[in-house]
């Protein structure tokens, strides 16, 4: 077994271990190729001290991915992402992965935020038991459960009525940074979450080649923006096309209005009529927005969960 760090010519042998997890782990998410080569060439990721891979011969059998955030107002949560192929679990690889990813964050930490009290986070699938007993096994303890939720398309869409005086658009440059800005400031009450710079916006949601600039919405009332939708596309291996929606945010005082549903429904009428079959959705199980009451209403249902582990480092 070789250990070393990922390289961006790793895209190709990490999306088919990704595949592999998948097949068994069943978490109901599908990485492409162009999907893991953007997390590779990610600049919140230091490749030669943020990433660990486990090689047997030329086949990836186990990873690490640790990043900085992009921003970190009180503490800087370090979301370690990794796996182990199940033909090799149970061998010790997983704790070698997490054991590396504490040692790793300390320094990581500190060259982008200096003097910020750091942790690193990790999740364990209901499906995978196994990644719980990992994590409470290395003194990591559950802060949070989250639930990815989806619903088959067509299906019985939701009526398309956006509240008196708001409009709702496609996302397009000029409204991407009223965009960022609902986003960051929705988000400011959902625990875990950090502002988008202008560069990790880019990155991690309109950069990507899976970003659907087409699928994804801004709603408007006197010009700005008061709420957000944003798309990526995944396909399961059956070749399922998915519409994931990577964020739905509304701007506090528009909350209770009706601007989320209208944007849910806008965009699932738009993903039926691009022939998508599913769309899906990440939520925190406890988030103070009521988010989950508003899927459910749009026809979403909840298809798996997780749990969030932490511990300081």
């Amino acid at each position: 077994m070789k250990w070393e760090p990922l390289t961006l010519a790793d895209a190709r042998p990490l999306a088919d271990l990704l595949g592999a997890m998948e097949a068994v782990d069943r978490t109901g998410v599908v990485h492409g190729v162009d999907e893991v080569a953007g997390y590779l060439s990610s600049p919140l990721l230091d490749l030669a001290e943020g990433t660990l891979a486990a090689w047997e011969g030329d086949r990836l059998v186990a990873f690490g991915h640790l990043p900085v955030m992009q921003s970190a107002p009180e503490t800087h949560t370090m979301r370690l992402w990794g796996g182990v192929h199940p033909d090799h679990r149970h061998r010790g690889l997983g704790r070698r992965i997490v054991d590396w990813s504490l040692r790793a964050a300390p320094a990581l930490s500190a060259r982008a935020f200096p003097g910020v009290p750091a942790e690193v986070h990790l999740t364990a699938y209901a499906t995978d038991p196994g990644a719980a007993v990992l994590a409470e096994a290395a003194g990591f303890v559950p802060v949070r459960t989250f639930v990815r939720m989806a619903r088959p398309l067509p299906g019985d869409l939701p009526a398309v009525r956006p509240p008196a005086g708001v409009s709702v658009l496609p996302w397009s440059p000029d409204l991407d940074e009223g965009a960022r800005a609902v986003r960051n400031q929705s988000f400011r009450d959902h625990w875990g979450s950090v502002p988008h710079t202008p560069e990790s916006w880019r990155a991690a949601i309109t950069g990507p080649p899976n970003f659907l600039p087409g699928s994804s919405f801004v709603a408007l009332a006197d010009g700005r923006a008061v709420g957000v939708l944003m798309t990526h596309h995944r396909e399961t291996p059956a070749g399922e096309r998915v519409a994931w929606i990577q964020i739905v945010g509304t701007l506090r005082e528009w909350r209770g209005k009706g601007v989320a549903g209208a944007l849910l429904a806008h965009a699932l009428a738009a993903f039926t009529a691009q022939g998508y079959d599913t769309a899906g959705l990440g939520v925190d199980a406890a988030n103070p927005t009521g988010a989950v009451a508003v899927y459910e209403r749009a026809g979403f249902t909840v298809a798996h969960r997780s749990t969030a582990y932490s511990r300081p480092v």
